[in-house]
C-alpha cells in the first residue's frame, strides 16, 4: 500500500503506526524521496479494516488516521483503495482505485452523497483496475458507495472526511425588492423608533424595511415569496400605529422565482487567474428577489456587479490562484438552474507559501466556587504598572482582580469566584482593553463548545517584522477539547512556534523572511474561529526605525474634533516619516507633520470620533517602537464589556418564525454597534431602539446552526459569536453560508433608576435587628450645640446604612456620620428650631429597633 505525504522535512521527524483488525500494531517501513515527499510501504499480515496512522513531530498529520481494506489475493472480490475513500479537500479531485481481479468492469456502479453534489468520472485502465475521480465542492462526510452485481463490494460504504482547507470565499448581494406605500402621515422621528413585518398567507414572518419613498410617503419595503394576501405590522415600541395591520396583495409575476433567472457567459464554465471573468444575469422576468453570488476556492476572487442598460447584471470576478472554484448563485434565496457551477481556473499563482501546525488540545478541568482561577496573557514589552483587571460575576457584580507578572511579558490574572456560571473578565492596558479582552470564563461546567468560543489577540495577528518573531495568544479554555490548526499563507513560508501553557491558553510564535501580506488562519475542530484568518502586514527590515523615539504624547482628557500634537525624535536616523490616525469605524486619515529642526518632528492629529483610535508612525515604511499607538478620544468612550444580550432570539428558533433579541447599551457610551448572522441563508433582519438599546428581529430560513456576531467599536460583546440552532422546514435552497449584517450608531443610554441595569447593587446579607444604636442624642436635643450617638453593627452583616432627621419646619441643619471601622459608626447633629424632631435610622432597606425615634428639642 504506497501512501504519499508531502512534506519537507528530515525524515527523523515522522513516525508511522499500523493497527490491524485483530487489534495488534505493526510497524511499516518509512522512505524519504529525497524531493520532499516521504513513502509509508506496509505489507499486511492479516485480512480486514487497518487503520495507519502518520505523526510528524509527535502530531497527526492532516488525515490521519487514514483507513485501508485488505484483502487475500484469492478471494476473486472486487476492492478498492486510495486516499478519496478516506479524506479529500474541497474543490480538489479525490482519486481512488478499483480492482475488479478479472472481473469485468462492467457490472460496477459508484455513487457518491455528501454535502455537495460531486460529479464522478472513471477511466477502465484496461489492466484489471478502474481509476475513479470524484470533486466534493463543500467540507463534511460523503459517503462513496461501490457495487458490484448490485452487492457492496467489502468495505462498502466507505466515508471520506473531506476538509474545506485553503479555501477562501467572497460574497456579494444585489437586492430588489417589492415597495409598497403605506397610508397615513409619518414624521422622520416617527420613522426611527417603527418597526414592521409581514406575515404570509403560509404564516411565514419576516421582518421588512420601512423608508422614505421620493413622493415623501413611507414605503415598505420586501421580498415576496408567495402570492395572495399578506398582513403587513407597523409598531410602535410593541403596539400597532393607525391603519396598522393593513393588507397587501402579491401577484403571481412578483413573486421571486429562481427558475426564470436566466444566466450565460463563459465565466461560468472557466476562468483565468488575475484576469476578469465575466457572466451575466438576467432577472427581469423573475420577479422581485435579492441576487447573492458567493464564489469560493483556492483564492478569495474579488467579486464585482454592473447594472446594463437594458436591466441585466454583468458580474466579474478575478481569483489570484488556479485550481477549482465553486460560483453559487441565488436569486430569493433559491439556486438558479445550474448552480452550483464548478469553474476550472487556470493561470499563473502568486506563488503564496503555505505553512501549518495542528495541537491537540484537551479539555480543562471544571473550576469550582471557592478555586484559585487565572487566566494567562503574554504581551511583551509593556509595563505592568499600567495593567488592571476586573472580574464580573454572572450576579454582575465586578470585583478588582489581581495581576501577576508570570515570567518576562506574561502575565496572569488572578480571582476566587463566587457563584457559578459566565464571568466576564477584562483587562485593560491604560485603561484601554487588551486584543481579546473581554474575556468569557465558565465557572463550573461548561455550557457550551466549540470554534465560536476561542478567542485570539496579539501584535502578531496585526503587524510584523521581518525576521523577527510575531507572538499572539489562543484562548481554548471556553472551547473544551479539540484539535487547534495555525497555518500562516504568504509571500514566504513560515515557520511556526507552539507553546501550551496547561491551562486552556497558549502561545503561538511564527518568523517570516519575506515582507508583505500575510494571512494567519485559526481554526479548531476544522472550523475558523471568530475573525480568522487575520491580514497581517509584515514589513521590510526595521533598518533605522528603532532609532526614534515619541515624546510629549497628549495625556489626559481628549476629546473628538479638536487639533493634537507630539513630537517624535530621530536620534540621527535618516529617512521619511509618515503617520495616520485609524478611527473605530476603520476610517483614516493623515497626520500633518512638520520638521522643527533636523532633529524634531511634529506630528499633528485631529480624532473626528469617540472611541479608540490607532496612529501608525512609519519610518521609511517600517512602524516606528510601539507604534501603532492607542489612544482613547472622547468621555463616553464604549465598552464592549457594558454591553449584554439576551432574548429568546439567542435560544432554539424555528425557520419561517420571526425570532428577536435585546442588546442593552445601557452605561455602555456611544459607539458602532454591528450584527452580523452568519448561517445556511440570508436572513431578513432589522435594528430597531428601544428603552434599554437595540432590538434585532431576523427570520432563519433553513435549519441548521447560525453564528450571530454582536460587536461594540469593533470588539465582541461577552458571549459574541453566539451559536443559535434552527429547527423546522427548508424554506430556501442550501448552498454555501451566508452573511447578513446591520450597524447602528448608537446614542448614550442610561438606566432608569432602581431597574436592574446599568449600577448593580451588590448582593448584602444582613440582620437589621442585630443593630444597637445608643446616646443622649436619640432621646433629648439642644439648639446650636453638637448632639451625638452611637451605631453598632459589627454582628449585623454588611449593608448601607442611612439616617435622616426631619422637624417642624423641615430637615435638621446638619448630620454627619463617621465610620470608626468595624461597622461602628459615630453621628452627630445640629438643630435651630424647637419642637418634635423624627430621626430615622435604616440599615439597608429595614429599620433598626427603635427607629423611627422621637426627639424634643
Amino acid at each position: 500500500m504506497p501512501l504519499n505525504f508531502k512534506s519537507s522535512f528530515a525524515i527523523v521527524t515522522h513516525q508511522a503506526e499500523v493497527k490491524m483488525p485483530s487489534g495488534k500494531v505493526d510497524k511499516p517501513v518509512i522512505q524519504d524521496n529525497r524531493d520532499g515527499t516521504v513513502s509509508v510501504k506496509y505489507d499486511p499480515r492479516e485480512e480486514g479494516s487497518h487503520e495507519l496512522v502518520v505523526k510528524y513531530n509527535g502530531e497527526p498529520v492532516q488525515g490521519s488516521p487514514f483507513k485501508f481494506h485488505v484483502d487475500s489475493i484469492t478471494s476473486g472480490f472486487v476492492t478498492a483503495y486510495g486516499p478519496g475513500l478516506t479524506h479529500g479537500v474541497t474543490g480538489e479531485p479525490a482519486n481512488f482505485t478499483i480492482s475488479t481481479k478479472g472481473a469485468s468492469a462492467g457490472g460496477l456502479t459508484m455513487a457518491v452523497e455528501g454535502p455537495s453534489k460531486a460529479t464522478i468520472n472513471y477511466h477502465d485502465n484496461k489492466d484489471g483496475t478502474v481509476s475513479v475521480q470524484y470533486l466534493p465542492t463543500a467540507p463534511g462526510e460523503y459517503q462513496v458507495s461501490v457495487r458490484f452485481g448490485d452487492r457492496h463490494i467489502k468495505g462498502s460504504p466507505y466515508f471520506a472526511k473531506i476538509t474545506g482547507e485553503g479555501r477562501k470565499r467572497n460574497q456579494i448581494s444585489v437586492g430588489s425588492c417589492s415597495e409598497v406605500t403605506m397610508p397615513g402621515d409619518i414624521t422622520d422621528d416617527d420613522l426611527r423608533a417603527l418597526n414592521a413585518s409581514i406575515q404570509a398567507p403560509s404564516g411565514l414572518e419576516e421582518p421588512c424595511f420601512l423608508k422614505r419613498m421620493p413622493t415623501g410617503n413611507i414605503g415598505i419595503s420586501f421580498t415576496p415569496r408567495e402570492t395572495g394576501e399578506h398582513l403587513v405590522s407597523v409598531k410602535r415600541l410593541g403596539k400597532h400605529i393607525n391603519n396598522s395591520p393593513f393588507k397587501v396583495t402579491v401577484c403571481e409575476r412578483e413573486v421571486g422565482d429562481a427558475k426564470k433567472v436566466k444566466v450565460s457567459g463563459a465565466g461560468l464554465k472557466e476562468g483565468q487567474t488575475h484576469a476578469d471573468n465575466i457572466f451575466s444575469v438576467d432577472t427581469r422576468n423573475a420577479g422581485f428577489g435579492g441576487l447573492s453570488v458567493s464564489i469560493e476556492g483556492p483564492s478569495k476572487a474579488e467579486i464585482q456587479c454592473t447594472d446594463k442598460d437594458d436591466g441585466t447584471l454583468n458580474i466579474s470576478y478575478k481569483p489570484t490562484e488556479p485550481g477549482y472554484y465553486i460560483v453559487n448563485l441565488k436569486f430569493a434565496d433559491h439556486h438558479v438552474e445550474g448552480s452550483p457551477f464548478t469553474v476550472k481556473v487556470a493561470g499563473e499563482g502568486s506563488n503564496r507559501k503555505r505553512e501549518k501546525i495542528q495541537r491537540e488540545r484537551d479539555a480543562v478541568p471544571i473550576t469550582e466556587i471557592g478555586s484559585q482561577c487565572k487566566l494567562t496573557f503574554k504581551m511583551p514589552g509593556i509595563t505592568s504598572f499600567d495593567l488592571a483587571a476586573c472580574v464580573t460575576s454572572p450576579s454582575n457584580v465586578t470585583e478588582d482582580a489581581e495581576i501577576q507578572e508570570v515570567e518576562d511579558g506574561l502575565y496572569s490574572v488572578h480571582f476566587v469566584p463566587k457563584e457559578l456560571g459566565v464571568h466576564t473578565v477584562s483587562v485593560r492596558y491604560s485603561e484601554m482593553h487588551i486584543p481579546g479582552s473581554p474575556f468569557q470564563f465558565t465557572v463550573g461546567p461548561l455550557r457550551d463548545s466549540g470554534s465560536h468560543l476561542v478567542k485570539a489577540g496579539g501584535s502578531g495577528l496585526e503587524r510584523g517584522v521581518v525576521g523577527e518573531a510575531a507572538e499572539f495568544n489562543v484562548w481554548t479554555r471556553e472551547a473544551g477539547g479539540g484539535s487547534l490548526a495555525i497555518s500562516v499563507e504568504g509571500p514566504s513560508k513560515a515557520d511556526i512556534e507552539f507553546k501550551d501553557r496547561k491551562d486552556g491558553s497558549c502561545d503561538v510564535s511564527y518568523k517570516v523572511t519575506e515582507p508583505g501580506e500575510y494571512r494567519v488562519g485559526l481554526k479548531f475542530n476544522d472550523r475558523h474561529i471568530p475573525d480568522s484568518p487575520f491580514k497581517v502586514y509584515i514589513s521590510p527590515d526595521a533598518g533605522d526605525a528603532h532609532k526614534l523615539e515619541v515624546q510629549q504624547f497628549p495625556q489626559g482628557n481628549i476629546l473628538p474634533d479638536a487639533p493634537y500634537q507630539f513630537m517624535v525624535r530621530k536620534n540621527g536616523a535618516k529617512g521619511e516619516l509618515d503617520a495616520k490616525i485609524v478611527a473605530p469605524s476603520g476610517t483614516d486619515d493623515d497626520c500633518f507633520i512638520q520638521a522643527i529642526d533636523s532633529e524634531m518632528v511634529s506630528v499633528r492629529f485631529y480624532p473626528r470620533e469617540n472611541g479608540i483610535h490607532a496612529i501608525h508612525v512609519k519610518f521609511n515604511g517600517v512602524h516606528i517602537p510601539d507604534s501603532p499607538f492607542r489612544i482613547k478620544v472622547g468621555k463616553d468612550v464604549a465598552d464592549p464589556a457594558a454591553v449584554h444580550a439576551s432574548g429568546n432570539g439567542l435560544d432554539e428558533v424555528k425557520t419561517g418564525h420571526k425570532a428577536d433579541f435585546i442588546i442593552n447599551t445601557c452605561n455602555a457610551g456611544v459607539g458602532t454597534l454591528a450584527v452580523s448572522i452568519d448561517g445556511p441563508s440570508k436572513v431578513a433582519m432589522d435594528c430597531t431602539e428601544v428603552e434599554e438599546g437595540y432590538k434585532v428581529r431576523y427570520t432563519p430560513l433553513l435549519p441548521g446552526e447560525h453564528y450571530i456576531t454582536v460587536k461594540y467599536n469593533n470588539m465582541h460583546i461577552v458571549g459574541s459569536p453566539f451559536k443559535i440552532n434552527a429547527i423546522g422546514d427548508k424554506l430556501a435552497d442550501e448552498g454555501a453560508q451566508e452573511t447578513s449584517t446591520v450597524t447602528v450608531e448608537t446614542v448614550h443610554k442610561v438606566a432608569k433608576g432602581g431597574q436592574k441595569t446599568g449600577v448593580h447593587l451588590p448582593t448584602f446579607k444582613s440582620d437589621a435587628n442585630k443593630v444597637e444604636s445608643k446616646g443622649m442624642g436619640l432621646k433629648k436635643a439642644y439648639i446650636g450645640k453638637q448632639n451625638q450617638f452611637t451605631i453598632c453593627a459589627t454582628d449585623a452583616g454588611n449593608n448601607i446604612l442611612y439616617v435622616g432627621m426631619y422637624g417642624p419646619k423641615g430637615p435638621c441643619e446638619e448630620l454627619h456620620v463617621k465610620h470608626a471601622g468595624h461597622n461602628n459608626y459615630n453621628v452627630h447633629y445640629v438643630v435651630r428650631d424647637r419642637g418634635q424632631y423624627v430621626l430615622l435610622i435604616k440599615w439597608g432597606e429595614e429599620h433598626v429597633p427603635g427607629s423611627p425615634f422621637q426627639i424634643d428639642v
